[in-house]
């Protein structure tokens, strides 16, 4: 395994992440805290889960290990641009801050999930090439080996993962207010595609290791992005079917007594 880390800035930016997601928590918690009905825990819990997946991906020892271990960074990749993404969407971020805001603040809010930018980016063909196009280009191009050597290049490339990642699981099942949601069927094809087009980048990346890897630590590297996704993206579709079912009228028999209130939420289809 080649050594691909020389920019001594980029493991200075390990830490810089940790200050923004204590303040995510913080205004998370916050807005709980003034909630005037009951938020429900689980909800909490996916944003406290997902900051630290988020976490765990970008500082501390595994972040240090991706610099020069393309396994490593294949799991940090799992963690920041689908684990993560996939809790704090399940998080609902959006509803609780309507529920807080003041009625003149809400309506703002509500006037830019209307608005064309997010309509665009919102898009699961958008968000699925965004998402799963920007991994294409960064594995077989010259931009991975390009972000070992420079700090903004690497900050950026997180950036644009845990964003793209997250972008594409609220087009898929986001529980949040979202205007002009597509059909379930559209996202249902988008799904699929988009899980077909990461598997067969693992395979590619099982045969071309990028540069600077070597053949049989790309390989290892493949099989973790390719089950590992296939895991989380499972756990995405599963979500949506379970949406798709009940929005046409039919509800799954609760088993227990407390089935009900554990029941996946789902934000209603536009079409």
């Amino acid at each position: 395994m080649i050594d691909l880390h020389t920019d001594p800035g980029t493991g200075a930016l390990h830490w810089l992440p940790t200050l923004p997601a204590l303040l995510g928590v913080a205004v998370y918690l916050g807005l709980v805290i003034r909630s005037t009905r009951p938020w429900p825990a689980g909800r909490t819990l996916c944003w406290l889960l997902g900051t630290l997946a988020a976490l765990a991906a970008t500082t501390g020892e595994l972040a240090e290990a991706a610099e020069g271990d393309f396994v490593a960074h294949m799991i940090t990749h799992l963690l920041l641009g689908m684990l993560a993404p996939l809790l704090l969407v399940l998080a609902a971020p959006v509803t609780l801050l309507l529920r807080t805001l003041p009625t003149g603040s809400a309506r703002r809010v509500s006037h830019v999930l209307t608005s064309l930018p997010v309509r665009v980016l919102t898009e699961p063909v958008v968000a699925a090439v965004l998402s799963v196009g920007g991994l294409w280009l960064l594995y077989t191009t010259a931009l991975y080996p390009a972000m070992h050597h420079s700090s903004t290049l690497h900050l950026i490339i997180h950036l644009h993962v845990l964003i793209a990642g997250y972008l594409f699981t609220v087009a898929m099942i986001s529980v949040d207010p979202l205007p002009h949601r597509r059909s379930y069927l559209h996202r249902g094809i988008v799904l699929a595609a988009a899980l077909a087009a990461h598997d067969v980048l693992a395979k590619h990346l099982y045969v071309h290791p990028p540069a600077g890897v070597s053949a049989s630590t790309s390989e290892s590297a493949a099989m973790v992005m390719y089950y590992g996704g296939d895991l989380i993206d499972l756990v995405i579709m599963v979500i949506l079917c379970l949406c798709w079912y009940r929005a046409t009228g039919r509800r799954l028999p609760a088993r227990t007594p407390g089935a009900t209130s554990r029941r996946v939420r789902c934000s209603a289809s536009a079409t």
